[in-house]
């Protein structure tokens, strides 16, 4: 039958689209239309939506309302609504807005060269700023909630990395909650610019499992080359239940030196929720109202979005049984 005992029983998908999806396109839409679209992903059973980031308005304007956002959404009970920010500017900012949910997170770059267009920070220089982000975050009162190592796969810019320099920013992560006395938050795996595989997938968890046994492991999956479902269902089989995606399969990352502008950007929140239900993997999301909320988002953007069941549907209308 269906399901196999490797699969994990439930996974968690953090949503998000509306900050991947509308940071990187050149248009900036009305502000009534991204509230819709949150307010739709709000109904589906969705846990956490990334409402927008607090980062400079001079690079990213096209998220310059997030404060505004946060006020005029319509929440619902048992959602987390956050936002992202990069630096201790965008973080006061996020603090003093209206009803953010605080993820508190650390973010590490296994490339030099990404750190650096990303936040114009060494990569080591980034690692050490994280021990003054935990500090911040713990007089806020703050959990540390998550760690990030981005590149984890690969980079554009400096091409294959060693699996080794990957663990290493891990270790460092394991060592500085043992040193402040936090627990160890998840532990994010994130292919921000699509070099991974299902082997190196497998591999990449196997061998940070080995190094924290006891760590949540997650994935940030883009699907730069179209493997993101495939790396999806492996990282699956290996028991991960904790996934970043993007409704319709918006997004990609507007500094990543992408071939065409149009590289797509997560894996697809609602292809990635099918696939799950077909393994019998319970996501409490609500596949028909997800896909509404896809098509409301290909209608804003009005250009033909990557996703697939969003246009085909699920199968259960079709089952029998």
């Amino acid at each position: 039958g269906r399901g196999m005992s490797d699969y994990p029983k439930f996974v968690e998908f953090h949503e998000e689209g509306p900050r991947e999806g509308f940071q990187i396109e050149k248009t900036i839409y009305p502000i009534e239309e991204r509230i819709e679209l949150i307010n739709l992903l709000s109904e589906t059973g969705l846990k956490h939506i990334q409402v927008g980031s607090f980062v400079s308005p001079k690079y990213v304007p096209q998220m310059q309302d997030t404060r505004e956002l946060f006020k005029r959404i319509r929440r619902r009970d048992g959602v987390k609504y956050t936002a992202l920010w990069l630096n201790e500017q965008g973080f006061r900012k996020t603090l003093s807005a209206h009803n953010v949910d605080i993820k508190a997170q650390l973010l590490f770059y296994a490339s030099d060269s990404f750190s650096r267009k990303n936040n114009n920070l060494s990569a080591m220089e980034m690692r050490e700023k994280q021990r003054d982000w935990v500090r911040l975050y713990k007089q806020e009162g703050l959990p540390v909630e998550r760690a990030y190592v981005m590149a984890a796969f690969g980079c554009n810019f400096e091409g294959n990395i060693p699996q080794e320099r990957i663990l290493d920013d891990f270790r460092f992560i394991l060592n500085l909650a043992a040193e402040e006395e936090i627990p160890v938050p998840d532990l994010i795996l994130a292919d921000t610019m699509g070099w991974g595989n299902p082997d190196s997938v497998k591999r990449m968890i196997g061998a940070l499992r080995n190094l924290a046994p006891e760590a949540r492991i997650g994935m940030h999956i883009h699907d730069t080359r179209g493997l993101g479902i495939a790396n999806l269902q492996a990282a699956l089989s290996m028991g991960v239940d904790l996934f970043d995606s993007s409704v319709a399969g918006l997004g990609g990352c507007p500094f990543a030196d992408h071939g065409s502008s149009r590289a797509a950007g997560n894996v697809c929140t609602e292809d990635a929720v099918f696939l799950c239900h077909e393994l019998g993997i319970e996501t409490g999301i609500d596949l028909d109202r997800l896909i509404i909320a896809s098509r409301r988002a290909e209608a804003i953007i009005s250009a033909p979005l990557m996703g697939r069941v969003m246009h085909s549907g699920g199968l259960d209308k079709y089952r029998k049984d």
